[in-house]
């Protein structure tokens, strides 16, 4: 190899960044076992395995006993490891292990709810500022295409004066599902309904009022809030939220939906992603009158966004999309309308 070609080669290697390494915390979380997926299969990641802090934990996914099995004292010792993703069943557990990966200057990636206590979380946010770190939250559909669409003409005016946010998320739940839901009041809002609360705030923001309405209404005597309805107030525009756990056809059902003076946009169902718009006059890139589009997702799997964000937040000083102010304001919502607060 020539001196110019050795200084090339070094060169190109010196511009590459280093692939972060991340592990996750975690295996009983619903989503825990697409993010190892998702990880797997991302360039800018090294994904080194998964620890089990807490047995008691659910392994949910044959896809856990393909990975390797991590100690969880190790984890958080190596200073190589710059991303801790939280991944457990327990929201109050997943709060006490972010926190402690904070305190020792890891990037945090938290499933939701992130927490149920919100002095703890304003603590692991103020935490994470304090010494140049990120918590990223695990909300589902920060980046679902059809969703985004709809936020995108509502905050364009392209709906005219918008006057309504409904959406609605229902599904039946199975035994061991409910007994992990049920430890909390807000029950199924709790965990599922974060979701749609934190796509409501992130248009219309804080609320000047909120109203829950958390109900037991299932067969199981379990006390599981299993069907449930949030209102939130503003000035001039109301937010529902509902969800239930009855619904044997609730993923077909699942809808975002914005309504304005000029018409409406109504992501359903969430996959395949559908969008569909009804307008009295032709706004921004949409015609008069009604239609269906299938705008084009992200590229990657699910959740690919959320870490290739987290990744440009590390190696490159990006700015989170969502603001800590943002995510504690959600939780601050959520919880009041658990109860919670």
């Amino acid at each position: 190899m020539t001196r110019r070609l050795f200084s090339t080669v070094a060169m190109a290697a010196a511009a590459t960044p280093a692939k972060i390494r991340v592990a996750m915390v975690g295996t009983g979380h619903g989503h825990a076992a697409s993010k190892v997926k998702a990880l797997q299969s991302m360039p800018e990641y090294e994904f080194l395995g998964v620890c089990r802090p807490d047995p008691e934990d659910p392994v949910i996914d044959e896809i856990f006993r393909q990975v390797p099995a991590l100690r969880y004292e190790e984890v958080l010792k190596d200073p190589s490891i710059e991303l801790i993703a939280v991944e457990g069943a327990d929201a109050a557990r997943n709060l006490e292990w972010a926190t402690r990966a904070i305190a020792i200057k890891k990037y945090v990636h938290l499933d939701k709810p992130p927490g149920a206590n919100l002095a703890g979380l304003r603590a692991l946010l103020e935490d994470a500022a304090r010494v140049g770190r990120v918590v990223q939250m695990g909300f589902q559909w920060r980046y679902h295409a059809a969703m985004e669409a709809a936020m995108t003409a509502a905050r364009a005016g392209w709906l005219g004066e918008v006057y309504r946010f409904r959406a609605s998320i229902d599904k039946p739940i199975l035994a061991e599902e409910r007994r992990h839901l049920a430890k909390y009041k807000g029950g199924m809002m709790f965990s599922e309904g974060c979701h749609l609360i934190d796509r409501a705030t992130a248009l219309l923001g804080k609320p000047t009022r909120v109203n829950g309405f958390i109900r037991h209404h299932g067969q199981p005597d379990d006390r599981l809030a299993d069907n449930n309805l949030v209102i939130l107030e503003y000035p001039r525009v109301i937010a529902e939220i509902s969800l239930a756990g009855f619904d044997p056809h609730g993923n077909a059902h699942r809808y975002v939906e914005i309504l304005g003076t000029n018409g409406s946009m109504r992501a359903q169902p969430f996959a395949p992603v559908r969008l569909h718009i009804q307008l009295k006059s032709a706004a921004g890139p949409y015609q008069a009158g009604e239609q269906w589009l299938e705008p084009a997702s992200p590229p990657g799997l699910a959740y690919t966004p959320d870490f290739a964000e987290m990744a440009a937040v590390i190696r490159q000083g990006r700015k989170p999309t969502y603001s800590a102010e943002h995510d504690l304001m959600t939780q601050e919502v959520l919880l009041t309308a658990c109860g919670m607060l």
